[in-house]
C-alpha cells in the first residue's frame, strides 16, 4: 500500500478515518453521562478495536479463498468482524470490575466498534489520498461516516444492549442473550453489505435511513438500560 510510505498521506488518512468515529463516539457517550467510564479503559478498548482489524483481515482472506458462495462469504465476513470486536472488549474487561451497570456493556462494545471503523476507514482512504484524489477521498470518507461507521456502532451496540438486558440474569440466560445479540448484529451487518454490493452503492441514503431507524431503536433500549442502571 503506497500511502503507508508517505507520512503525509498516512497522517491525512488516519485523521480522516478517526474523525467520523470520534463524532459517533461523542454521540453515544452522551447516553452514559451520569457515571462515565474511566477514560483510560475507553481509550484502551478503542485502540484494541482498531488493532482487531489486523486479525479480521487474514480471516476474511481465508474465507474468500475457501468459500465459493458470495452470499455465504458476506455472512461469514460480517460474523468475523462482529465476533472479533466482541472479543476485543472481552480481552480488556475479562475478570475486571469495570462493568458495574447494564449500560456499560453497550458503551464498551460501541467503543471497540468505533475503533475498528476508524482503522477500516483509514485503509479505505489511503489509496485515493496517495493518488492525489483528495476530493474522492473526502467523498468516500463522508459516505463511510454516514454508513459504515454507524453500521459498526449499531451492530456492536445490539450485542452490548443484549448483554446489558441480561445483566441481572443467571449465567445461562446471559449466554442466550449474547447469542441472540450476536445473531441480530451479524444479520444487520450482512444485510447492509448485501444491499451495498447488490446495488453497487446506489440508493445509499435508503440504507442510511434504515440504519437510523435501528439507531433510534437502540437509543430507546439505552433508556431501558439507563433505568436498569439506576441513572
Amino acid at each position: 500500500m503506497a500511502g503507508l510510505n508517505d507520512p503525509k498521506t498516512f497522517f491525512l488518512a488516519l485523521i480522516s478515518g478517526i474523525i467520523p468515529s470520534f463524532f459517533w463516539f461523542w454521540f453515544w457517550l452522551r447516553e452514559d453521562k451520569e457515571k462515565p467510564e474511566p477514560k483510560g479503559v475507553i481509550a484502551t478498548i478503542f485502540i484494541t478495536g482498531m488493532a482487531s482489524v489486523l486479525f479480521v483481515l487474514p480471516i476474511q482472506k481465508f474465507i474468500q479463498n475457501n468459500i465459493d458462495s458470495h452470499n455465504l462469504q458476506t455472512i461469514l465476513w460480517a460474523s468475523a468482524e462482529e465476533i472479533i470486536k466482541y472479543l476485543a472488549v472481552i480481552l480488556i474487561l475479562y475478570k475486571s470490575n469495570y462493568i458495574d451497570k447494564p449500560i456499560d456493556w453497550a458503551i464498551y462494545l460501541i467503543t471497540a466498534a468505533l475503533g475498528f471503523a476508524a482503522l477500516e476507514n483509514m485503509m479505505f482512504l489511503i489509496k485515493p489520498f496517495s493518488l492525489d484524489q483528495t476530493i474522492v477521498g473526502l467523498l468516500t470518507g463522508q459516505l463511510r461516516f454516514l454508513g459504515s461507521t454507524l453500521l459498526h456502532s449499531v451492530a456492536s451496540g445490539m450485542i452490548g444492549v443484549a448483554l446489558g438486558l441480561s445483566f441481572y440474569k443467571g449465567e445461562n440466560r446471559k449466554k442466550w442473550y449474547l447469542i441472540f445479540g450476536m445473531i441480530v448484529a451479524i444479520t444487520l451487518h450482512s444485510l447492509f453489505n448485501f444491499f451495498i454490493i447488490k446495488n453497487d452503492g446506489n440508493d445509499f441514503y435508503k440504507v442510511f435511513a434504515f440504519l437510523w431507524v435501528v439507531t433510534i431503536i437502540i437509543m430507546l433500549l439505552f433508556e431501558k438500560l439507563r433505568r436498569m442502571s439506576g441513572e
